[in-house]
């Protein structure tokens, strides 16, 4: 091959593969710019300081707590986060990293409980580069997972559905939190 014949990858059309793309070209001005408070907006430190329906917190520990996420992937999308305002798991003391990992297991205990969950995705996405949707504050996310859950509403309409609705959801785990 002549690599003078060799158009730019920018110049080439999508090119059928083993890949499904998904085209979000409304995403970019976040990825360009983002949207990170400032360290005295952030919404995890002050969500403990209103009460357990407002923050949607499910559980306060000694160390962490666990809320719903406010944007939810999934009915039931819990975040373990820290008291503190730290922002990289390296940065987590030993309390807080047992205390973020019980947590993160009774939380799969109460969703399988509640809602029957099949299978989980949890992880945390550490800087902003990552993908931290608050980079300032360390989060564990806990979204439950059931068979054939994905559809096309979020990219064909850009909905979402979520059979339930957060105060339910909240109430319901907080209300489990205890017995599993």
């Amino acid at each position: 091959m002549n690599p003078e014949n060799i158009q730019s990858s920018a110049e080439m059309p999508g090119v059928p593969n083993a890949f499904q793309h998904l085209w979000t070209p409304h995403r970019l001005v976040y990825i360009q710019h983002g949207q990170q408070p400032a360290d005295e907006d952030c919404p995890f430190c002050l969500a403990v300081d209103k009460t357990d329906e407002e923050a949607l917190i499910v559980f306060r520990g000694k160390h962490s707590y666990v809320l719903l996420n406010l944007f939810p992937y999934n009915s039931g999308h819990m975040l373990v986060c820290p008291y503190r305002h730290i922002a990289t798991y390296d940065q987590a003391n030993t309390e807080e990293v047992a205390e973020m990992a019980e947590l993160t297991q009774q939380a799969m205990r109460v969703l399988r409980k509640i809602s029957g969950a099949h299978g989980f995705n949890i992880g945390m996405n550490q800087g902003e580069v990552a993908g931290a949707g608050i980079a300032g504050h360390l989060h564990q996310h806990i979204v439950p997972r059931w068979r054939n859950d994905a559809n096309f509403f979020p990219i064909i309409a850009e909905t979402k559905a979520l059979p339930r609705l957060l105060g339910e959801v909240r109430r319901d785990v907080a209300a489990a939190w205890s017995e599993a």
